[in-house]
């Protein structure tokens, strides 16, 4: 409570506390400080100050503190201050030079009347209320003494106050500007608050009351307000409209004729009514964040023993998975060193072996030098036979096997650690704990070394733990657009393994999966990157080829049972990058015009590719090239092609051309620009020719310089 009983500008106990017409309070002393003068004729849009008091002082008697010459300031150095609460405060002014009072809280300004800080009542009730808490604490009133307002420097403890003119002063400065003579003469002093406090403890007397010896009576014990506009009257009755205390003859002289006025007591009892009902759901939520904050202190000592517990499990489950793999290492170990020691004894008998055979042909070889030495041809003769039978045999044994190891160096044992090394980069905790009853499928895990892709294709792999009475209806696919975009789905379905076409090439895509039940969706598994080839490896397409074509060596030849031109599609279809494939001209009879390109999948197969607006194509006979598309013919290029040649297609989506190459060189100008959509390679042909498709080739060196 003790923060509700501060001022907000000095940040001490309230000290004559006023209520401003704001509803906050600041000490009587703070409000002086903060008052300011504003231009002459101006004035702030809130509202003046108004309402009771119980203050008798009048402005004439301000006399001691300001001359009719200065500037306003009195003995105040002309500069800003700070509270010890960091709110700004100015020092005093004049209350009729147009002075207004800003609120330290909710910075509402207020211009003030004649009457200046009289028109705000006093609070008698908080300053009863901080009385009785200091009581309560036992707080010295030394630390709490009232500084005397007139000193320069240093001001020391004030000893006396004027009620009239609301000041305090020590001794010095009271008799310096305040003497008992003249106007002054009839002022009442009294004691500063902190000390008629204590003198009400003590049982002393107060000085310059004009009653010494007197018993103070208690602080709780204080007269009844009395109205500002009649000091004899007490307030008896309260008017609703101006929520302010009134008295009798208030209402005799009609100033509240009009005015919803009610009895005091009765206005008492039925706000303090509403306040403890107030008070009652107040107390309700305190009660409740009492409670709260019981929990709270308790789950720091939970989060405490389950971090030491988790923390304990954790370590173990990592202790296992070491002491598994430490063991499967040493089993791994085991086979290597069995290995080691087959290959080491092969070689060692190999060499011994090796050794002994060479030692037996040194030998023999030197008795034979021996032998042609001799002169005797009758005993060369005689032995001449069998050494050349033993040289022969000798020769047979160092055969290209002979000299060859049976075991080579290098260790032909492989371990694969990829997938498993994912597997721990991808081990996590799942957050949250499975609930009893039903719930939603954990998050599947991708099967790495299952998961590959295939040219523009992708296939990916999964399975997910089953946990008993956790259903799972299927799965969701997603893929990216391979340039990390948005995930969009690509497969719904029960299967664990699927395989995407249709991606392009040289592209990253980053896919995940998950499971989902009646329950709901469950999470996603962790991402994996999938990169298709970089270049295209393709065939011709039998589904769409027309009827009379005739494909063999798996697809890759084709040939024509028809004398007109029939159209052959590969299986590749391109939407972006660059890419390159050739084919070679293996019959070539009559000088036949074959066409080659690219086309739309639904072209015309049953004319010459580029008759329609769905194909791009060069036909080309012995002599001269054409281009071709929608049956409108460009470009004538002198030279043609023969049997072995071979017929390059560029097609460059990412600057949307498409360009011909005959035997490596590239054949008239850029063929067709501004392509877009997905093209698939194309090629119409008759009888007369056969051509062998050459895909997954890099692109020419001309186009890579």
């Amino acid at each position: 409570m003790e923060e509700e009983l501060k001022c907000p500008v000095c940040g001490s106990f309230f000290k004559d506390p006023i209520l401003l017409p704001c509803s906050h309070i600041v000490c009587l002393a703070c409000a002086r400080n903060i008052t300011v003068q504003t231009p002459e004729g101006e004035t702030p849009v809130q509202s003046r100050a108004s309402g009771s008091s119980d203050y008798d002082y009048l402005d004439m008697d301000k006399m001691s503190l300001y001359s009719e010459t200065d500037s306003g300031y009195g003995s105040y150095t002309p500069c800003q201050l700070k509270s010890p609460n960091g709110v700004r405060v100015f020092p005093p002014a004049f209350p009729h030079r147009h002075c207004s009072l800003t609120c330290p809280l909710c910075h509402r300004s207020v211009s003030l009347d004649e009457r200046g800080l009289r028109g705000f009542p006093r609070n008698r009730l908080l300053e009863a209320i901080v009385t009785r808490y200091q009581q309560s604490r036992g707080l010295s009133s030394s630390s709490n003494a009232v500084k005397c307002q007139l000193c320069d420097r240093n001001p020391v403890d004030a000893t006396v106050m004027c009620e009239q003119c609301d000041v305090y002063y020590c001794n010095a400065c009271q008799q310096r500007c305040h003497p008992s003579r003249g106007p002054l003469a009839k002022h009442r002093l009294v004691p500063p608050l902190s000390q008629t406090t204590r003198g009400a403890a003590s049982g002393g007397s107060g000085g310059g009351s004009g009653r010494g010896g007197a018993q103070h009576p208690p602080a709780t014990a204080r007269k009844p307000a009395t109205c500002v506009d009649h000091e004899a009257e007490n307030f008896s009755m309260y008017c609703c409209s101006c929520k302010a205390p009134v008295c009798m003859k208030c209402l005799e002289e009609g100033k509240h004729a009009k005015h919803d006025v009610k009895p005091l007591a009765v206005m008492w009892k039925q706000h303090k009514c509403q306040l403890s009902q107030a008070l009652n759901g107040v107390s309700d939520r305190a009660k409740d964040a009492k409670e709260f904050l019981v929990q709270l202190k308790n789950m720091l000592q939970q989060i405490q023993e389950n971090g030491v517990e988790f923390e304990a499990c954790f370590v173990a489950q990592c202790d296992s998975l070491i002491e598994a793999l430490t063991r499967q290492k040493a089993k791994l170990l085991t086979k290597v060193t069995k290995e080691k020691e087959y290959k080491l004894k092969v070689v060692r008998d190999q060499i011994t072996h090796c050794t002994m055979k060479l030692r037996q042909t040194t030998g023999m070889m030197e008795y034979c030098l021996e032998v042609l030495k001799e002169n005797d041809p009758s005993g060369f003769l005689q032995i001449s036979d069998a050494l050349i039978k033993r040289v022969t045999s000798s020769q047979d044994q160092w055969v290209k096997g002979a000299l060859e190891p049976k075991v080579g160096s290098e260790f032909d044992l492989t371990v694969s650690t990829d997938s498993l090394l994912q597997t721990i980069l991808q081990l996590d905790f799942c957050q949250g704990k499975v609930e009893s009853g039903p719930s939603v499928p954990a998050a599947p895990l991708l099967q790495l070394e299952k998961c590959c892709t295939r040219n523009n294709s992708a296939t990916l792999a999964w399975k997910v733990m089953v946990t008993p009475g956790i259903p799972i209806e299927g799965y969701i696919l997603e893929l990216d657009d391979g340039n990390g975009g948005q995930y969009r789905e690509v497969y719904v379905g029960k299967e664990t393994v699927c395989t995407v076409d249709g991606l392009h090439f040289n592209s990253s895509y980053n896919a995940r999966v998950k499971a989902y039940n009646p329950i709901g969706l469950g999470p996603y598994s962790k991402t994996v990157v999938l990169k298709t080839s970089d270049v295209a490896w393709f065939t011709f397409d039998p589904s769409s080829a027309h009827r009379d074509i005739v494909l063999s060596n798996e697809n890759q030849t084709v040939m024509c049972n028809s004398y007109d031109d029939r159209v052959v599609l590969g299986t590749a279809a391109f939407s972006k990058g660059i890419h390159y494939w050739e084919v070679s001209i293996d019959r070539y009879d009559n000088h036949p015009d074959p066409a080659f390109g690219i086309a739309r999948i639904n072209t015309m197969k049953d004319v010459m590719l580029g008759k329609d607006d769905k194909a791009w194509a060069m036909y080309v006979d012995n002599n001269r090239s054409w281009f071709m598309h929608n049956n409108s013919h460009t470009n004538r290029a002198e030279g043609g092609i023969n049997k072995g040649s071979t017929v390059g297609v560029l097609l460059d989506l990412t600057k949307r051309t498409l360009t011909f190459y005959i035997n490596k060189q590239q054949h008239g100008s850029t063929a067709f620009e501004n392509l877009e959509g997905v093209f698939v390679p194309a090629v119409s042909l008759n009888r007369n020719v056969q051509v062998t498709l050459l895909s997954g080739l890099d692109l020419p060196k001309i186009i890579k310089q």
